[in-house]
């Protein structure tokens, strides 16, 4: 990417921000599609045990994932901001630092997931025919752990440096080797859950192999050093950033895996239904969640070279884009969620549980692009913490409960546990609605202030 497209502090916000947007959208799909291409296949090739053990087991994958990928955060938020100073000179001691961080991480995930797994599984209440294959699908994905990290710190890289093309090739490539490693492995060799686990593995090896390659390519206006491989001041900083953020995904996947927990209780079918729902879901989410990774760099590169209303305008260009599409994507998963289930599967029972759990969700593919929009805004501010206790109070205080109480219900419906989600996301608006306004005005009273001195 050249230089004048991945800088974010001038021309049409509208024109800068869609083209960074596009890529990470479609590197976001392609990430969905791993799971999305071992449920179908598996769905189509395998057991309906080794369909819930998929569902399950990818529940705890995208715990693991999505914690690492909001920890990472931290990273592209620093090095966009560095770019904005003009300090790229302290971009190799953030990359130094980050990766030991990150293995030492690697290191405990394998641990946990490869020699924990079935109490894991057992934890998530698999029901009972598919805790062996759940054991097996975890271990699997545990033990190819580090390639599953270094792809998500390479993809924030990459989107610091404003290329987010990049991460878009290197994951289609991987794409494309897991859906040739499950017909393989599922659908020839009969491998069932295991064999889309070893997919998914192989897929995100290659890819990290790719991305290193893309890297060493670029022209990079930093250099790294052996010395700046350990724990540095650097390390600080991007952990300030990218620990609350971490810590409230971690909050949030848990509460997703409590519900994953909840809907087991009421059967195979609930558990398969639900699972194959998740996959359309994590879809339906890619739009705001692009919307968020692309305004976090945005905001941080404008605030950096001290835009603060650029990155202000950027916000509400964001939230226009992300409800104007999260129309469309409600349309079609409220109308046509039967038919977006029966891709992965042809049992009818399980294409209706799944139906059920998307009409209940269908609402928050439009108040999440306004969430996200304002959630990447305070991202770029490095208000992180503000970040993790609104993402917090919303899950725990209002989606998880209201879950649960709907999941005990005789004759529980998976509509209503649908809807928890976005009655949390509403309420979460209206966090971020009176924390912006405090945040502007202080703002405006600091410049103020600047402006009499």
């Amino acid at each position: 990417m050249n230089k004048e497209k991945s800088d974010f502090t001038q021309g049409s916000i509208l024109k800068k921000l869609i083209p960074f947007m596009i890529p990470i959208l479609g590197a976001l799909v392609l990430q969905a599609a791993y799971g999305a291409v071992d449920l179908l296949v598996v769905g189509r090739f395998g057991s309906t045990a080794g369909l819930s053990a998929v569902s399950t087991g990818s529940q705890i994958l995208n715990l693991v994932t999505f914690v690492i990928t909001q920890l990472a955060m931290g990273i592209t938020v620093l090095i966009a901001r560095y770019i904005g100073e003009k300090s790229t000179g302290q971009i190799g001691q953030l990359l130094g630092g980050a990766v030991t961080v990150f293995a030492i991480v690697s290191a405990v995930l394998f641990v946990v997931m490869v020699f924990f797994a079935k109490p894991l599984a057992v934890l998530m209440q698999a029901p009972q025919e598919a805790i062996s294959l759940t054991t097996v699908y975890v271990r699997i994905c545990g033990g190819g752990i580090f390639f599953i990290v270094a792809y998500n710190v390479l993809a924030a890289i990459f989107r610091g440096l404003g290329d987010s093309r990049s991460p878009l090739i290197f994951v289609a490539v991987a794409c494309v080797v897991n859906i040739i490693g499950d017909l393989i492995l599922v659908a020839g060799f009969h491998l069932d859950a295991a064999g889309a686990a070893i997919a998914t593995v192989a897929a995100q090896a290659v890819s990290v192999v790719l991305a290193i390659v893309l890297l060493k390519k670029k022209d990079l206006k930093f250099g790294i050093q052996k010395k700046d491989f350990r724990i540095n001041g650097q390390c600080k900083r991007f952990l300030k950033v990218g620990l609350p953020l971490a810590l409230q995904e971690f909050l949030t996947q848990m509460s997703f895996l409590a519900l994953c927990a909840f809907v087991n209780k009421l059967g195979l079918e609930a558990s398969s239904g639900y699972g194959e729902a998740r996959k359309i879901v994590n879809f339906a989410m890619l739009v705001p969640s692009s919307l968020m990774q692309s305004m976090a760099s945005f905001v941080s590169q404008n605030v950096g070279a001290g835009k603060p209303d650029r990155a202000k305008k950027s916000m509400f260009t964001g939230m226009g884009l992300g409800v104007i599409v999260g129309v469309v994507v409600f349309i079609c998963v409220w109308c046509f969620g039967d038919v977006l289930t029966s891709v992965f599967t042809t049992d009818t029972a399980v294409i209706q549980k799944g139906t059920e759990y998307l009409r209940g969700f269908a609402p928050e593919t439009i108040v999440t692009a306004v969430l996200f929009s304002m959630v990447g805004f305070f991202n770029g501010y490095e208000k992180t913490v503000w970040v993790m206790i609104q993402g917090l109070v919303q899950t725990l205080l209002v989606r998880l409960p209201l879950a649960y109480v709907m999941s005990i219900q005789p004759h529980a419906s998976l509509t209503k546990i649908g809807l928890a989600a976005p009655v949390a996301t509403c309420f979460g608006i209206v966090l971020n609605v009176i924390f912006y306004l405090i945040f502007t005005r202080k703002m405006e009273w600091e410049r103020k202030n600047k402006e009499l001195l």
